[in-house]
């Protein structure tokens, strides 16, 4: 039973300090950054920027 639940630890670890970033990154409103970045990006492809 002890070696089950030791392998959801890491899983279930590295999913929580997954969501904490991403919370932590919403909050900080860093998706407009890269948002703007992959807008340059995208256009600099096409030609335009």
């Amino acid at each position: 039973m002890k070696a089950n639940k030791r392998l959801w630890v890491a899983p279930i670890g590295l999913l929580t300090l997954a969501a904490a970033l991403i919370v932590i990154g919403v909050i900080r409103q860093e998706y407009t950054e890269v948002f703007q970045k992959a807008v340059k990006i995208c256009l600099e492809c096409i030609g335009i920027g």
